[in-house]
């Protein structure tokens, strides 16, 4: 199974609303497992919301810095929810042969969930980073895992050592 780690809209103009102490739990979750991933030769993919960049600027849309971004990983700007839809996400990875993805980021309950099902709509295997979700509202988090597939780092990382 090849698998990549979607790593949707952890930018700076989304995030400073968001309670920090949540926000740094969930960096830590995704640091984590992007090593993990990266390590096994695995893409990471950031994806940035530039919806907003007439309104906002780039710099307010930049990644956050506590993300570990590598040279290695690879970027997708998208103006809606889902990334797949008008982007070159799904070309990006097949071309790769991935066939399974972990979503993580934020918003929980918008593009990381449209994101998610874009994903099955498109014939990939899909789970949310469980503890690698984010939002603005506290009560929604747990009802975007519910009845959707979660993976925690150490599935992730029994998976790639096979």
């Amino acid at each position: 199974m090849n698998l990549a780690l979607l790593v949707v809209d952890m930018q700076k103009a989304y995030l400073e609303k968001v309670d920090p102490v949540m926000v740094r739990r969930t960096v830590e979750h995704i640091n984590y497992a992007a090593e993990i991933m990266r390590s096994a030769g695995c893409p990471i993919i950031h994806i940035q919301d530039i919806e907003e960049a007439p309104t906002l600027g780039m710099d307010e849309l930049a990644i956050i810095d506590d993300i570990a971004v590598d040279e290695r990983d690879l970027h997708v700007t998208k103006i809606y929810s889902n990334a797949f839809w008008e982007t070159d996400l799904k070309s990006i990875l097949t071309a790769r042969q991935v066939d399974f993805v972990v979503v993580a980021g934020y918003a929980a309950e918008y593009c990381v969930l449209f994101t998610y099902n874009g994903a099955y709509e498109r014939g990939f295997k899909a789970a949310m980073l469980q503890g690698g979700i984010v939002s603005s509202k506290n009560d929604v988090i747990t009802a975007a895992y519910r009845d959707r597939h979660l993976i925690s780092y150490p599935v992730i990382e029994a998976m790639i050592s096979g």
